[in-house]
């Protein structure tokens, strides 16, 4: 199945792909639980099961901006950085051996099409094109092999870093939360219809291909990362894993090559989906902000 939260008259709704279009998932089961992503998640295989009924339905057409972000409001975010090893070795770094992690605040979080907001702020504006695993079932001390019991499904994103602000200090937390850079949709696809082990991944930069890789590539694999954050915390329904992103950023060419307005970044995985962002300049920041961390080196981690 795939799922999409789309802009209505009465708000973000989550709704299923039906025969064709999409269908309102509340409206078509009667659970007004099931309006959100996290509701779905939430309501185990009874919701499925319901969201499966629904999907025979057809539904209504939407496109562009009408695909609000898949999860507008995720319990959390939980990254892996680092984690492909062309990544690693473009940013000067051996190949890790321990996960490198982080997290980021739905704050950050868009649409698959609304505009990418450059801040004021940064300089070094970078595109990472990810996959995103939208936890389900969730729990703790999740083995790899039953990670998929876990685990609702998967969608496209974009993990906008300010590299300035991501290389001043030992953590990453500033440069990877500024509002308006975390794309992620329009859709979330359920494991039976992709093999999420093995994907070709990209991501697209004024029609010019930047990075081009496969899930295959990942140094912790899907399964892995799952195992790895249940080791110290509980996995709730809605939140999302990060699971990084493959060499060719935008900070390790020569030159750098950083997001400006005007701009469009897009990120493709097969068989999840598209998006598309066009990069827009922040509004409304002051000119005289003390905290400008334009000497810090982005060349390296």
């Amino acid at each position: 199945m795939r799922f999409a939260t789309i802009r209505t008259s009465r708000g973000l709704r989550l709704h299923v792909k039906g025969s064709e279009g999409y269908v309102d998932l509340a409206d078509a089961t009667g659970v007004e639980a099931l309006a959100t992503l996290n509701g779905l998640a939430e309501g185990g295989e009874a919701a499925l099961a319901a969201a499966r009924d629904a999907s025979s339905r057809a539904g209504r057409h939407y496109e562009g901006t009408d695909f609000g972000p898949l999860t507008p409001n995720p319990p959390r975010i939980l990254c892996l950085g680092v984690n492909y090893a062309d990544h690693a070795i473009e940013g000067g770094r051996a190949v890790p051996t321990w996960p490198e992690s982080f997290v980021r605040g739905a704050g950050s979080v868009i649409g698959a099409f609304d505009d990418f907001v450059k801040p004021a702020l940064s300089v070094r504006m970078d595109y990472e094109a990810e996959l995103a695993i939208i936890i389900g079932k969730g729990g703790r001390y999740l083995r790899a092999e039953h990670a998929k019991d876990a685990i609702l499904g998967y969608s496209v994103m974009n993990d906008g870093s300010a590299r300035e602000w991501q290389r001043a200090a030992t953590q990453w937390t500033p440069g990877k939360n500024f509002e308006g850079t975390m794309p992620i949709g329009p859709e979330l696809v359920t494991d039976d219809e992709v093999n999420v082990n093995d994907l070709a991944i990209r991501s697209i930069l004024n029609g010019t291909v930047m990075q081009d890789a496969r899930t295959s590539d990942m140094i912790v694999s899907v399964q892995r990362a799952v195992e790895y954050f249940s080791s110290f915390t509980t996995l709730r329904p809605g939140d999302v894993i990060a699971s990084g992103t493959p060499g060719g950023v935008g900070f390790a060419r020569t030159p750098p090559v950083w997001l400006n307005p005007g701009d469009v970044i897009e990120v493709v995985i097969e068989g999840v989906g598209a998006i598309a962002n066009k990069v827009v300049a922040e509004e409304g920041a002051p000119e005289d902000w003390p905290w400008m961390p334009l000497k810090a080196d982005t060349t390296k981690f």
